[in-house]
């Protein structure tokens, strides 16, 4: 967890409809991905490809690059939860080369 004088705990909730994909990009912080319904794929840079599983969670690594997918026939929906520094971004585009 990020130790800065001023910090706050975000939590999101996302949906990928079945074929969606997110941007390539990465994250400042540590990101906890809890997957409620489907399965969500990611692509880390480095690292074989994730399925996780509605009701398992996974924790997405800073400064690593990364796309997510929804290769199932359901929408995948999730609740993210991250703590970061006041107004930071919640993604940073990523380079399109491995």
């Amino acid at each position: 967890m990020p130790r800065l004088s001023e910090q706050e705990v975000r939590v999101l909730s996302a949906t990928l409809l079945p074929g969606d994909v997110t941007p390539r990009h990465s994250h400042r912080f540590p990101v906890t991905v809890f997957v409620v319904e489907g399965t969500f794929t990611l692509e880390l840079d480095g690292r074989e490809p994730v399925a996780v599983e509605a009701g398992q969670t996974f924790v997405e690594p800073a400064g690593v690059a990364m796309t997510g997918y929804n290769k199932d026939s359901v929408p995948a929906r999730m609740t993210l939860f991250y703590v970061c520094e006041p107004d930071a971004p919640f993604a940073d585009p990523a380079a399109t080369g491995k």
